[in-house]
């Protein structure tokens, strides 16, 4: 689970850690287009469905509204990266506490 970088920081590498990390979740298209998402509510949404969490897996399961508009086919985004979260995170539904303690106390051990 996680991983590092050079200078010690945490890495997360799936979504339920960018959750317990508190970074935002953010899917960056071709055409310059961002949005981030709030990790807690985005974490549960792919649980919910057993949807693969880890990032590069998670990446297909994004796509652009603004490119979509235009070519009228939906396009990936080239990466996702994770940001300080925000007010303006778009938020999904958030797990019940039970759940989020549950998978917390999981990870923990």
């Amino acid at each position: 689970m996680g991983g590092w970088t050079r200078d010690g920081m945490r890495r997360a590498t799936c979504l339920f850690e960018a959750a317990a990390w508190n970074y935002a979740v953010m899917p960056v298209c071709a055409c310059g287009h961002q949005a981030s998402f709030n990790p807690h509510g985005l974490w549960w949404h792919f649980h919910k469905r057993m949807w693969d969490d880890r990032l590069e897996p998670a990446r297909g399961r994004f796509w652009c509204r603004k490119c979509s508009l235009h070519k009228r086919r939906r396009i990936r985004p080239l990466r996702l990266e994770l940001v300080q979260q925000s007010q303006n995170d778009i938020e999904l539904a958030f797990p019940p506490e039970r759940e989020w303690k549950r998978a917390v106390s999981r990870f923990r051990s």
